[in-house]
């Protein structure tokens, strides 16, 4: 059977497309509150468990031995736009731990900026690694490596300590097991491992509440959650969803995109966690499919009406700037609650 439709994009007042999916919300003892489609099947979560993977880094220390600060640590959950500010910090957080740019293994692309491309190439200059949008979870990487008086060559691989950390953190918090057979190798090069959507609505309930969690680790996601809160700007960049919206909700709502069509994110005052993916990979899809989750379940404070206006829907423009469709969220996922 066919995943649910979860959002819609109109050309006119027609429908022109329709892009499936599931979507799971949970609460920190696992109890599903909502549920759509198929959500026990595998899925790579991709970039959406950045948060998750920064847990090692806090609770191991490393990130107060080397001085870290709330936007940096923002930064190691990222996938930002690489504009100069991402990567200065990104630098900034290797140089605290002895190391430079040399050391990221995440591979080099133009930034996903289009503004800070062009920046970039107005200025004669060629894309570090330092642009890559990973460039602060894997400076991440670099200072939990260092903090465990481990040689950073090679943090990429599963072998390695860190990713050995970065794994039973992730098979923890989630309470799924992260298998080989079911791993592959992520954009920048770590390894992702395929598990289902309710596990990792479990892991964000968790890590938004600190719900079955020890002090350090619980400390640990209560720190990251405010760094991004007070710093949204590093978590994506300008313009970008996840800041935009955080910038709104700050910490009543942090949410984190990932690669083809996942996100992931977690509501602390209500305790939930909430995973979705589109079956196409469709981002156009995923942003409006989350924030209508988000609006369905949040309690209302005194502007939010307006708040959620710029995220219900995504007007579509063609070249001329004429208004040509829209993109909204299946009605299933419109219906309060």
């Amino acid at each position: 059977m066919d995943n649910p439709v979860l959002a819609e994009v109109t050309r006119g007042s027609t429908v022109e497309s329709r892009h499936r999916g599931a979507a799971i919300v949970v609460d920190a003892d696992g109890a599903v509150v909502f549920s759509l489609g198929d959500v026990e099947h595998p899925v790579f979560p991709r970039s959406a468990v950045k948060a998750l993977q920064a847990l090692p880094l806090l609770e191991s220390g490393a990130a107060d031995r080397y001085g870290l600060t709330p936007a940096e640590i923002a930064l190691a959950v990222s996938s930002h736009s690489g504009e100069e500010r991402h990567a200065e910090t990104s630098l900034a957080m290797l140089k605290k731990a002895g190391r430079d740019a040399g050391c990221l293994e995440c591979g080099a692309h133009w930034p996903m900026g289009e503004a800070a491309a062009r920046a970039l190439a107005q200025a004669g200059r060629e894309p570090s690694a330092l642009n890559n949008n990973c460039s602060g979870k894997h400076a991440g990487f670099i200072c939990l490596s260092c903090g465990l008086d481990e040689e950073p060559a090679g943090y990429v691989k599963a072998g390695h300590k860190v990713q050995q950390a970065v794994r039973a953190a992730l098979e923890e918090v989630t309470g799924a097991a992260h298998k080989a057979e079911l791993s592959g190798t992520d954009g920048c090069s770590i390894p992702t491992y395929a598990v289902p959507l309710k596990a990792l609505a479990l892991g964000f309930a968790r890590f938004g509440t600190g719900n079955g969690f020890g002090p350090r680790r619980a400390e640990a996601a209560r720190r990251i959650r405010e760094a991004v809160a007070a710093n949204p700007f590093m978590v994506a960049g300008t313009g970008r969803f996840d800041t935009r919206f955080m910038e709104v909700f700050g910490a009543r709502a942090f949410i984190k995109t990932g690669a083809e069509g996942v996100y992931c994110g977690t509501l602390p005052e209500l305790g939930y966690g909430i995973a979705l993916k589109c079956d196409d990979g469709a981002g156009r899809a995923t942003e409006i499919a989350m924030a209508a989750l988000v609006e369905r379940f949040l309690p209302r404070q005194g502007n939010d009406e307006a708040a959620f206006a710029p995220f219900r829907e995504t007007v579509m423009k063609n070249w001329n700037g004429i208004e040509v469709g829209r993109v909204r969220a299946a009605e299933a996922l419109r219906s309060r609650a």
